[in-house]
């Protein structure tokens, strides 16, 4: 299957859904803006997952999970160090410090979690590689991807509504004289509203807070919802001269408004 694009034209919802049909074994490789992503499948199923340069290794993986303490983790990374993960997924199954259950939820948690952050990249070329089977050293699972077709859908949507509602990153926030006082707000809420300041645009307080696009509209689109704040031009921001336009953009339409233009002043 030659799959090669850009996420503006192809989402990668709809790319899921075709591997998916299609039934493919590969590895789909996204790059994003900062960092790239591989998810790879098997028989149409997701097999495994990797973003950027994140410390997926299965202890990793594992004791942010809870599942391994602080003392445990450090200890296998001394001593185990060199273990594939397979390797250390048996010792650690023979030791009794997790369960085969275990160490397959974790991993299908933490790949799921990959994807979900991949609906929210809307820049980015991809590329399918049907050469790249899932790697033979890392733990591979095996999990339907409709569920996860399904919830790219409806964030697809969402994503698309607070597109609507926030059309432009580059406007600022100020407050409404509604006070602050027992509102409750999340902490990512909280690091929005202590940047809001006429003077800072919204694309700027979400590169502050290492937010993305659908993030930070989540934000925004909650505080003027509740009406703390509300929309406004930059501090020192140029006005632009506006545009004149036609009302349509289709030549014939346009020259067919000139030609009567042209005659209503001939007839003056």
């Amino acid at each position: 299957m030659a799959l090669r694009g850009n996420l503006r034209d192809f989402t990668v919802t709809q790319l899921l859904n075709l591997i998916n049909l299609a039934q493919k074994t590969g590895t789909l490789v996204v790059d994003g803006p900062s960092e790239q992503a591989q998810i790879a499948f098997r028989e149409g199923k997701l097999a495994f997952a990797r973003v950027g340069n994140e410390d997926n290794r299965l202890a990793t993986v594992l004791h942010k999970s809870n599942k391994l303490s602080v003392n445990q983790y450090r200890t296998i990374v001394e001593r185990a160090g060199h273990m594939t993960d397979k390797e250390l997924g048996l010792a650690l199954i023979n030791a009794g410090y997790v369960s085969q259950e275990d160490i397959l939820l974790n991993l299908q948690g933490y790949f799921t979690d990959i994807i979900r952050r991949l609906f929210t990249w809307v820049e980015g070329i991809f590329h399918f590689e049907a050469e790249m089977p899932p790697p033979d050293d890392r733990i591979n699972v095996r999990l339907d991807l409709e569920n996860l077709i399904i919830e790219g859908s409806r964030q697809l949507r969402e994503w698309e509504q607070l597109q609507d509602e926030i059309p432009s990153l580059d406007m600022a926030l100020k407050f409404t004289e509604r006070p602050l006082k027992n509102v409750n707000l999340s902490v990512e809420e909280w690091r929005v509203v202590s940047y809001i300041n006429p003077k800072n645009t919204i694309r700027q307080i979400a590169a502050t807070n290492k937010m993305n696009d659908l993030e930070i509209r989540r934000i925004v689109y909650g505080l003027l919802q509740a009406g703390l704040v509300e929309v406004t031009r930059p501090e020192g921001a140029k006005v632009p001269l506006p545009q004149r336009s036609f009302p349509t953009e289709n030549k014939e339409e346009q020259k067919s408004l000139v030609n009567k233009l042209i005659g209503r002043i001939r007839s003056l």
